[in-house]
């Protein structure tokens, strides 16, 4: 009989770590199902309760409330992130830190000047630099920079640099405020923006100080403090001034109303199109649709805002008319500039003349370019209705731009915006004009300007009534926001469509 050799042994560590790798899975599911059996018992007996024990398993009437206000979409947290932000810039501005004066500003003015800060409008009930104090500004111009990024851009931004990673809804909430075309270009979409913002920033607050201590002899500290502040808000699209007049005092400076009026277009573009150009500014035929009718709806409200503002005001001796002609075209080209997005002024705006104030309601209804610091419809919008206006009136089956079909979906969605806007422009209109005594231009175009998040006024913002200047900052922050954010925000859930019913065409006309 021949012998069977014994198995080779193996060394007792060996078999002891063997031994514990196979028990983990076993013990991970004896622990899963201790857990799902204990809370089968307790919800049997009735004391299982959920959020740190706040409430009971058999009551579903705190959970339901909780799913009604907790964001159900990106769009509701932008909206809780910008609400938020107002909030904390009233209760700094309410410091008596913030204000010249031996109290803090009433809730109110803070409410409103942190509204106009946030929703980068430009639109004050108080003379900044004699109201606020240096802290005050410095808030003003923190809000203004978080509001021109975005709130919620800029605290994923900060989760990127710290982190160095994204969760889906921080993903969705950029994408959704940088207006992304996809989750995996969100980092670099966030450090773009901030790239381009800061550069520009910098760039402009150089110019700035040093022109105001060349040309005004200011102190090299008053000048950078000056420069850093006019260019975030210009960059931002905001048109708060250091400046009581605004920037009438500077209306014949080129070194002063060129470059500001530079950083203002570059900020009004939007970012997509400013990312498509540097990656391919020498491939014009490569943009996209969205470039192409930024770039040429913007040259074209430039030169006939441009054209029509100077030849309005040419003679009016309150605005144009004290110039030089060659001051009057600059004076008329940066208030062009200026009309359809930022809130600076180098004319008395209240001293024009109502025609022109009929035009500029039209340019800041316009406004810029989309997902950039601009407000108003946005030039694609506009675009888009113009050539669906074309395609009709020749007769046309689709809507073609540039060479490429437009899809009917984004027919809907402008004619959306258009339709909400106008709502929001009117019934506000109407309302101020029961609650004041103003006239309607006057009226009418305050409300454009809060809407578009643009910040030019009449002179009549400090004088309305409580309840009217709580109506200009509604707009305002539904203006910075936009219609179909604010109505994606406030719809808790999204319906699929399980059927659809008949077609039927009425009479149009």
């Amino acid at each position: 009989m021949r012998d069977v050799p014994a198995p080779k042994s193996r060394p007792a560590g060996r078999n002891a770590q063997s031994a514990v790798r196979k028990s983990r899975p076993a013990a991970k599911t004896a622990r899963l199902a201790a857990k799902t059996a204990a809370k089968t018992h307790r919800k049997a007996a009735g004391t299982d309760r959920g959020f740190g024990g706040l409430w009971p398993a058999g009551s579903k009437v705190f959970p339901r409330i909780l799913n009604v206000f907790a964001p159900q979409h990106p769009a509701q947290v932008i909206v809780l992130g910008f609400a938020g932000a107002v909030a904390v810039g009233t209760i700094f501005l309410m410091l008596p830190i913030s204000r010249n004066g031996p109290e803090g500003a009433p809730f109110l003015d803070a409410l409103f000047t942190s509204t106009s800060s946030v929703c980068v409008t430009g639109l004050v009930t108080v003379d900044t630099p004699v109201y606020w104090s240096g802290f005050g500004k410095v808030v003003i111009m923190v809000l203004i920079q978080i509001g021109g990024f975005g709130v919620m851009s800029f605290g994923t931004l900060l989760g990127v640099l710290m982190a160095r990673r994204l969760g889906l809804r921080s993903r969705l909430s950029a994408a959704a405020e940088t207006k992304s075309t996809g989750f995996g270009d969100v980092r670099q979409v966030l450090l773009g923006v901030l790239a381009i913002s800061l550069t520009v920033e910098t760039v402009l607050a150089g110019i700035l100080a040093a022109r105001l201590v060349i040309g005004y002899g200011y102190e090299p500290g008053r000048a950078m403090w000056h420069g850093v502040f006019h260019s975030v808000s210009s960059f931002n699209n905001a048109g708060f001034a250091l400046h009581t007049d605004n920037l009438i005092g500077f209306a014949a400076d080129p070194w002063i109303c060129l470059p500001i009026a530079a950083a203002v277009i570059i900020g009004g573009l939007g970012f997509p199109v400013l990312f498509e150009l540097r990656r391919q500014y020498q491939r014009p035929i490569h943009w996209s649709m969205n470039t192409k009718l930024v770039l040429v709806g913007t040259g074209v409200l430039l030169v006939s805002g441009t054209a029509f503002l100077t030849a309005v005001e040419w003679s009016n001796p309150a605005t144009l008319g004290g110039l030089k002609p060659g001051e009057r075209v600059l004076a008329g080209f940066f208030q062009s500039v200026i009309t359809r997005t930022a809130g600076f002024n180098s004319i008395d705006i209240g001293q024009m003349h109502p025609v022109s104030w009929m035009g500029m309601d039209i340019l800041m209804f316009i406004g810029g370019g989309p997902a950039g610091t601009a407000g108003g419809l946005k030039i694609t919008t506009f675009s888009v209705l113009f050539f669906i206006l074309l395609t009709e009136l020749q007769g046309g089956t689709a809507v073609n731009i540039f060479g490429k079909r437009l899809s009917r979906a984004v027919h809907r969605q402008a004619i959306t915006v258009v339709l909400l806007a106008i709502g929001m422009v009117v019934g506000s209109t109407m309302f101020l004009m029961l609650i004041t005594d103003f006239g309607q231009e006057r009226i009418l175009f305050e409300v454009v300007s809060a809407f578009a998040t643009v910040g030019l006024s009449t002179g009549i913002t400090a004088a309305m009534p409580p309840a009217g200047q709580v109506v200009l900052i509604l707009l305002m922050f539904i203006g910075r926001l936009g219609p179909v954010t604010l109505g994606a925000a406030l719809a808790l859930r999204e319906r699929p469509l399980l059927y659809e019913y008949p077609k039927e065409r009425p009479l149009i006309g």
